[in-house]
C-alpha cells in the first residue's frame, strides 16, 4: 500500500481550521477533543462515504476523481491556490515522475530586463523551487547580487530564510518569510519527485525553526501582485507594488516587476538606487588601452 503523506497532512490541516457554525452544522458543535470539523462531518459535507474520506485523509493512493475532489475542495472551503493544490497532491505520484529540462532564460527575456533598468524597476525570474534565474542590476541593488552566487545557490527562498542581510531588508521579514514558504509549498505540490526541492527543503528544515513551523502549517500561496516594504541601507524605506507574470516560453518562469508611482519618495529612491548602481558599475569596469608605465 502506498501513502501520500503531503495529502494527509493537507487534508488535516484544511478541514482542522474549520468550525462547525461556518458549514452549517450548528446543533453538532458540542465538546470537542480536537478543533475543526469531524471526519465523518467533512464527509457528509462533500458526498461521500465516510469509509471513502477516511481511507483517503489517510493518505491511501486511491487516485480520486476530480468530481470527488472537487466536492472534497467545496466542502472544506478551499480558495482556487489551494483546490490546485489539493488537485497536484492527489495526483498518482508515477505520473508525475518525469526528468525536467534545466531552466534557461531567453534572450527576448534578458532584453526585457535591461529595458526594466532603463525605467528603474527591480525585476528578477523565478523559476522551479523559486530558483533566481535572473535578476536586472537595480534587482541586485536592490535585493541582493544574486549573481556573485555560485548558480545552485541562487534561490530566493534560501535568501529570505537564511541570510541576516535579507531580515535587515525587510521590516516585514515575518509575513514575507512565511509567504515565501508558502509558495515553496504549492511548488512542492506540483513537483513532488523533483530532488532538488527536497534537498532545498531539508536543508531550510535543519537550519531555520521558522521554516519548520511554517512549513508544518501546509499554507499554500500563488504570488500575482501586491506591495512590499524595502529597508535599504543607501536609500531608506520604500514601499513597491510588484507583479508576478508567468513568461510564455516557460509557464514554470515567473517575472516578478517591481515598481513605484513617478512622484512618490519611493520612485525618487529608485532612481537614486539606478544611478548609484551605475556610477558603481562605470568604477569597477578595468580600464581598457591603458598601459602602465614601466
Amino acid at each position: 500500500m502506498v501513502y501520500n503523506a503531503d495529502l494527509k497532512e493537507f487534508l488535516r490541516s484544511r478541514r482542522a481550521r474549520l468550525r462547525p457554525e461556518e458549514t452549517g452544522l450548528t446543533g453538532t458543535a458540542g465538546s470537542r477533543r480536537v478543533p475543526g470539523l469531524r471526519r465523518e462531518e467533512l464527509a457528509a459535507l462533500a458526498g461521500v462515504s465516510v469509509d471513502y474520506y477516511v481511507r483517503l485523509e489517510q493518505g491511501r493512493n486511491l487516485n480520486p476523481s476530480e468530481a470527488v475532489l472537487d466536492a472534497i475542495a467545496r466542502a472544506l472551503r478551499l480558495d482556487d491556490t489551494e483546490r490546485a493544490h489539493l488537485f497536484d497532491l492527489a495526483k498518482p505520484s508515477a505520473g508525475r515522475r518525469r526528468r525536467r529540462r534545466p531552466q534557461r532564460v531567453s534572450a527576448a527575456t534578458y532584453q526585457l530586463l535591461e529595458t526594466l533598468d532603463e525605467a528603474a524597476s527591480p525585476a528578477l525570474i523565478l523559476g522551479r523551487r523559486m530558483d533566481v534565474l535572473a535578476i536586472n542590476q537595480i534587482g541586485r541593488a536592490l535585493i541582493s547580487d544574486f549573481n556573485a552566487l555560485p548558480a545552485r545557490q541562487r534561490n530566493y527562498a534560501r535568501f529570505i530564510l537564511l541570510d541576516d542581510n535579507a531580515r535587515d531588508l525587510h521590516p516585514d521579514w515575518q509575513a514575507n518569510a512565511a509567504e515565501t514558504v508558502a509558495t515553496l509549498r504549492l511548488d512542492a505540490g506540483r513537483y513532488p519527485d523533483d530532488p532538488d526541492l527536497s534537498a532545498l527543503v531539508g536543508e531550510l528544515s535543519v537550519k531555520s525553526e521558522d521554516f519548520r513551523r511554517w512549513w508544518a502549517d501546509h499554507q499554500v500561496l500563488a504570488r500575482t501582485s501586491g506591495t512590499k516594504r524595502y529597508r535599504h541601507p543607501l536609500v531608506g524605506d520604500l514601499t513597491l507594488t510588484y507583479q508576478a507574470l508567468k513568461l510564455p516560453e516557460d509557464p514554470d518562469q515567473t517575472l516578478f516587476i517591481y515598481s513605484a508611482a513617478a512622484g512618490t519618495a519611493a520612485h525618487t529612491a529608485l532612481r537614486l538606487l539606478a544611478h548609484w548602481n551605475t556610477d558603481t558599475a562605470q568604477l569597477s569596469e578595468p580600464a581598457i588601452g591603458k598601459s602602465s608605465a614601466s
